[in-house]
């Protein structure tokens, strides 16, 4: 089974952010939610290890082709999925994720309301398919560090 590390570089009510380590090396980048004592809903998940499990469609049927993270404390439902955004819902940042992990190819900043701009992942899609070219839609085992 293959280990896939991420590694977080900060987190600020934007987001946190960080990167994938695929098997081989290469990278992708990674927007997940500020840290907030792994509250549900409003927090990225605690640093751990975690298994993952592919899933051809959430539970809700809402998402396709994405990953569901196992075994985090107090919490249900984290997958991985495209997405841009992960700021904090309360001081008014818009949030594509409820504590997800978001892969991008980088990071940068998209128009969020008028005249504004904000910290996101951007070519999230592809950033998602170099995660199942990586994996070949396989389950793997995550350990997140940050």
């Amino acid at each position: 089974m293959n280990r896939l590390v991420l590694r977080r570089s900060g987190s600020s009510p934007q987001g946190t952010f960080g990167r994938l380590i695929l098997p081989g090396g290469a990278e992708i980048r990674t927007t997940e939610l500020p840290w907030r004592d792994n509250t549900r809903s409003k927090s990225c998940i605690p640093s751990g290890i975690y298994q993952v499990r592919y899933l051809a469609k959430s539970a809700s049927g809402k998402y396709r082709d994405v990953y569901y993270v196992e075994g985090v404390s107090d919490r249900s439902g984290i997958l991985i999925h495209a997405g841009n955004f992960a700021g904090d819902r309360e001081l008014g940042y818009r949030s594509h994720s409820w504590g997800c992990i978001l892969p991008a190819l980088r990071v940068g900043y998209l128009k969020s309301g008028k005249d504004q701009y904000q910290r996101a992942g951007l070519a999230s899609r592809a950033g998602l398919g170099r995660l199942h070219g990586a994996v070949g839609r396989e389950d793997f085992e995550l350990e997140v560090i940050g």
